[in-house]
Order: structure tokens, then C-alpha cells, then sequence
């Protein structure tokens, strides 16, 4: 899109960030997202070393076009990670999960991008003071971990558009071109997709997992750990069993035992697709979601449905 400041700062055709998602969001995942046109990022929360290694090498040979990689400042090893990848090349960074205060310096080098994921104004606000090039802003209604604070995408990106002279990204509970266009109206320069990518052919995600973000309505997903945790996942036995817990006054450390190694549960509805067990990680948006297309298809739909929904709005006066 011309003159869009988002699309400017990262060097992509089309104002679309595809999510780093733990376990999902792969070389192959990443690389079709550059390919057609936005930003693929590759997830690297789960991953080892030489696994970060080798997405990042496969990224370089399978696409020519800008990438991020996604750091949650959860993993121990979050600093090194960062080295790693700035060290082969890489050049645009998101950061989650933490204070930024204490990954930009560790990140920003001359020609490097880096964007962080947050959930308040106060969290744009700080970003910018730090030097942050660009925020993502994640409203309750997306996957994966939340803010307690439950501000949704349709309140927060304005605020946070007000508050910040930075490219303002909004993220949670946008799947469509309606989503995208509604995002702008709000004040922010782009936006970034993970349920939606989720079900896509070049995703490693188990089949099981994508079947059911498609078969999944809108009432499909839920919060678990509100104690402690604030995860949003998909309906299923454990996400029962997890919410039963919590309203018959299970202790943090009771919880905590019941969901064990998140991680584990994350990867075994992630790759192994087990329905009953693991925590399929999928925002609201989940019920927009009704196929499974290529990357490259998904991205021209979603510019279609932008075209024609800015094109459909009522004149609301003469």
C-alpha cells in the first residue's frame, strides 16, 4: 500500500504481519508470508539453538524478501537468542512478553528494526521512550497468553494510536479484510494475523489443529488460569477440566499441576493434534476462520476484502 508508514518501515508490499507463534510459525510458514507480500516471522519460542539456527538459514534460502523472528523475554536464553539471529543476518525483531527496557539495547543495532508486543497504553508508552521502532498492539481477543487486564483490540488501538508517534500494529480477533479496514480506522498502520495463518497449507500444524479453528464458532474459546495463567485456547476436555478446577477454588499450585508443562500440552495439540489433552491456542476470531487456503490466496483475500469493505461503507451524511 502506498504511504504507509508500516509498510515503509519494513521494507513489505502489504501492511499484514503474520504472527510468531510458538510451534506454528516456521520457515515454512514465514517464508510464504514474505513471499506474497507481508511479513513472515518465524517463532522462535520453543525452539533449541540449532533448530533457531537452521529456521533462519532456511529463511534466507527460500525467500529474498524481508522476515522477522519473534523473541518471547520469557526464554531464560531470550538475550543469546537475539545475538544468534542478528548474527546471521536477521534484521527486524519482535519482542514479547517483558519489559522492553531490557531487550532494546540488547537488539538495536544500526539497520535493525525491532517491534514489541503490548497490551496497554502505559506498554506503548515505555516502548517508545526505549526506542522501539514500531508496537504491536494485542487486544483480549487474541490466542495464547493475555493481560488480565482483558482491554480489547477495538479499545486499546486508538488509545495506544493517540498516545504514540510510533507505527501503532493492532493484533487480536482480526481474520478478514473487515478486520484490517477497522484496524485503520482506528488509528493503526497495520495489523497482525496468528489464528488466521494457523490454517493455512504451508503451516506445520497438525491437521487435527487447523480442522478445528475452521470448525470452531464464535463461543469456541476460552480463558484458562485467570489465576495465574490467561491463556486463550479452544474449547475441549481439558480446557474443561481446567475451568471446573478454577470455579470449585483450586489453588495456583493445584492449577498449575493440572496443566503440568504447558509447553508440552502446547505441542501436543500444536504437532500432535491430541483434542482431548493439549491447549489449542486460537483467538475469537477463530469463527471467521471457515478453510484452509495457501498463504499466497489468504493474503489476496484479505486485500480484496479490505478493497471492498472501504468501498461498501454507508455515507452517513449528505
Amino acid at each position: 500500500m502506498k504511504n504507509n508508514r508500516l509498510c515503509d518501515l519494513l521494507g513489505i508490499r502489504y501492511p499484514i504481519i503474520q504472527a510468531g507463534m510458538v510451534w506454528v510459525s516456521t520457515w515454512q510458514l514465514a517464508a510464504a508470508a514474505s513471499n506474497a507480500g507481508v511479513l513472515g516471522t518465524v517463532g522462535v519460542g520453543a525452539m533449541r539453538p540449532d533448530a533457531v539456527k537452521e529456521n533462519i538459514e532456511k529463511m534466507f534460502q527460500n525467500t529474498d524478501k524481508p522476515f522477522a523472528v519473534n523473541i518471547p523475554m520469557l526464554r531464560a536464553d531470550a538475550a543469546d537468542t537475539a545475538n544468534l539471529v542478528l548474527d546471521m543476518g536477521v534484521k527486524i525483531i519482535i519482542t514479547s512478553a517483558g519489559n522492553p527496557a531490557k531487550i532494546v539495547p540488547l537488539v538495536k543495532r544500526p539497520g535493525v528494526t525491532v517491534m514489541h508486543v503490548v497490551p496497554s497504553v502505559r506498554g506503548a508508552v515505555k516502548c517508545q521512550k526505549e526506542g522501539v521502532d514500531a508496537v504491536i498492539c494485542e487486544g483480549f481477543e487474541a490466542g495464547g497468553h493475555n493481560s488480565p487486564d482483558e482491554t480489547t483490540t477495538m479499545a486499546l488501538v486508538p488509545q495506544v494510536a493517540d498516545a504514540v508517534d510510533i507505527p501503532v500494529v493492532a493484533a487480536g480477533g482480526i481474520a478478514d479484510g473487515r478486520g484490517m479496514a477497522a484496524a485503520f480506522a482506528l488509528g493503526a498502520h497495520g495489523v497482525q494475523l496468528g489464528t488466521r495463518f494457523i490454517a493455512t497449507q504451508e503451516c506445520n500444524a497438525s491437521q487435527a489443529y487447523k480442522q478445528l479453528i475452521v470448525d470452531t464458532p464464535d463461543t469456541g474459546t476460552t480463558i484458562l488460569g485467570r489465576k495465574y495463567l490467561m491463556l486463550r485456547v479452544i474449547k475441549n476436555a481439558f480446557a474443561e477440566t481446567m475451568a471446573q478446577a478454577e470455579k470449585q477454588g483450586a489453588s495456583v499450585e493445584e492449577l498449575e499441576k493440572l496443566l503440568r508443562d504447558e509447553g508440552s500440552r502446547n505441542k501436543a495439540a500444536s504437532l500432535d493434534g491430541d483434542l482431548e489433552n493439549g491447549t489449542f491456542q486460537a483467538g475469537q476470531s477463530s469463527g471467521l476462520v471457515h478453510d484452509i487456503p495457501t498463504v499466497a490466496e489468504l493474503v489476496q483475500r484479505l486485500i480484496r476484502e479490505y478493497e471492498m469493505a472501504m468501498q461498501s461503507l454507508p455515507v452517513i451524511m449528505d
